[in-house]
């Protein structure tokens, strides 16, 4: 399997030094730890400390100002090379969340186009159950888990969590995982915040269940263009999903920041034992 190597760098010059180095710490921890006890994946993240000065082989993660309506994280380069863009709030180091999802999404599906046949779900009385036959469904690693009370922590830094292949097992089972933090409890399960999309044979065309108000909801999102189904899913339901994110409460936000200032305090404390 070959290394995949994530940089993650800040184009808005908001982000102080040491917030970025701990986020691409514990996104690399993420990455190296949680991720390939169920997928694939061979991967590290690096801080990288000038967003102008991109490696060979690294796929960047952008911290950005702003994203232009109907435009979603995930991108592709003229090579056909992927990365992503996530936007930071000013004052706010909520965007790890974001950076994340982005990083284990293009880590699973490189491409954006990866399928996976399974069983149809549909909508009865509010209620998202097996439906008849079976869908083609867009592996999004962290869409149908994406609310913040999915979420956990990794050395103060919040990250997201993420679906396990069993997420398209045909029945659930009490011995089976389907999210890594456990938030998920049986295949093909969406909770509210979340969504997935998916092909029906019958029409040849992406549609998604998104649950952003008290009920999940269909969606026709018609023919897929751009450079990829993920690009195109993004494009279509980022700016939706967003508006309707709830961040942490006050008090979490404050006891996470209290937890990182803590561990600043002991590196500098540490440092100190060092005649350098």
């Amino acid at each position: 399997m070959l290394h995949i190597r994530v940089g993650l760098a800040d184009t808005t010059g908001s982000v102080d030094n040491q917030t970025m180095a701990a986020a691409a710490a514990a996104l690399n921890i993420q990455v190296t730890r949680d991720v390939p006890k169920f997928w694939n994946v061979d991967a590290s993240v690096e801080y990288l400390t000038d967003p102008h000065s991109i490696p060979q082989g690294v796929w960047p993660v952008f911290i950005v100002e702003e994203l232009p309506p109907g435009e979603g994280g995930f991108h592709m380069t003229r090579h056909n090379q992927p990365y992503a863009k996530i936007v930071a709030t000013p004052g706010s180091d909520e965007w790890t969340v974001d950076a994340s999802h982005e990083t284990i999404e293009m880590l699973v599906d490189p491409n954006g186009n990866r399928l996976q046949t399974a069983t149809a779900i549909q909508i009865a009385d509010d209620k998202i159950v097996d439906g008849v036959g079976k869908f083609e469904y867009l592996v999004e690693a962290c869409d149908p888990c994406e609310a913040d009370a999915s979420t956990y922590t990794i050395n103060g830094i919040r990250v997201s969590d993420f679906i396990t292949p069993d997420f398209y097992d045909p029945s659930p089972s009490t011995a089976v995982q389907y999210s890594f933090n456990g938030t998920l409890t049986k295949p093909r399960q969406i909770l509210p915040g979340g969504y997935i999309s998916f092909v029906d044979p019958n029409s040849s065309e992406l549609q998604q269940i998104l649950w952003l108000g008290p009920k999940p909801e269909l969606r026709d999102l018609g023919p897929a263009t751009g450079s990829s189904l993920r690009a195109f899913v993004d494009g279509k339901t980022r700016d939706l999903a967003h508006k309707h994110l709830h961040g942490p409460s006050k008090k979490t936000a404050a006891s996470r920041h209290a937890y990182r200032e803590r561990l600043k305090e002991a590196a500098r404390a540490r440092a100190k034992h060092y005649d350098v």
